[in-house]
């Protein structure tokens, strides 16, 4: 080799992580064609030590469901444990922060597992299959959101995406609570309307109902939420979508009645 040739390694620190760059410098006197080919610089991958900050139960998901699951769920830092067979005695046991169940023979028994443990009470309850219609017989328990199978990445991703905070406990942040449950709307043109909660907050409520209920229009809402005894509280109709069969309704700020929501979504908030 011609010249004089200088090898400078940078420094390397105490702590393994994050990986450094290792940048080798060559200063050759002579053109060495040789070293055209060389490489200058080396990027080591860096390795993520990160704790996940949450967890999620899987009951009895297998095979390509869990796959997709665990991948979106993972990408907002929330880890998968499958729980097959033992999910309601480990539910009673072990903290975690979301669970998803498929709706049907034995899913019951692992909600009322989840709900009466004091570490899992104010858990984040994911239904897999059915339709919110089929969720009501189930509406005492408070699930949260339903996954519509096939399960499929972009709206299991989306849906994830809309209820992470939630699990992550980033709470205060996430002032609407997703719970599915039944209502029951008295309108004050003398109409009684049957609705299923999608959100609720201390400000009011968005609903789905195949009813025709206009904007502006003014009744009482009644529900239960988990252990929020049925409520009643005067409201009006503040937008609609049609196509959606989606509306919400804003509480009346002079009915008192509704600080007990407040006080419930306070209570889940810090749960």
């Amino acid at each position: 080799m011609h010249g004089n040739a200088t090898l400078v390694l940078r420094d390397w620190p105490s702590s393994p992580l994050p990986m450094p760059i290792v940048q080798y410098r060559i200063d050759l006197g002579k053109h060495t064609p040789f070293m055209d080919k060389a490489f200058g610089t080396a990027v080591l991958p860096a390795l993520s030590s990160k704790k996940a900050a949450a967890r999620v139960a899987l009951v009895d998901m297998n095979g390509p469901a869990s796959n997709t699951l665990s991948e979106c769920f993972r990408q907002f830092g929330i880890e998968s444990v499958s729980l097959n067979g033992d999910a309601a005695e480990r539910l009673k046991k072990e903290k975690f922060e979301a669970c998803v169940l498929r709706l049907g023979p034995g899913s019951q028994t692992v909600m009322e597992s989840a709900r009466t443990s004091p570490s899992n009470s104010r858990i984040v309850l994911y239904a897999v299959g059915g339709s919110a219609q089929e969720a009501m017989s189930y509406s005492k328990y408070g699930i949260n959101a339903i996954f519509h199978e096939p399960l499929e990445r972009p709206s299991v991703l989306k849906l994830v995406r809309a209820t992470q905070m939630l699990v992550l406990h980033e709470m205060r942040r996430y002032v609407r609570i997703p719970v599915i449950t039944e209502t029951a709307l008295a309108m004050s043109d003398g109409r009684k309307v049957t609705a299923t909660s999608i959100e609720v907050s201390s400000g009011g409520m968005s609903l789905r109902s195949a009813e025709d209920i206009a904007v502006g229009q003014s009744g009482e809402v009644s529900f239960a939420l988990l252990t929020l005894p049925r409520i009643w509280v005067r409201c009006a109709v503040s937008w609609r979508n049609a196509i959606g069969k989606t509306f919400g309704v804003r509480f009346d700020n002079q009915d008192d009645r509704r600080f007990r929501i407040k006080e419930w979504i306070d209570a889940y908030l810090e749960g």
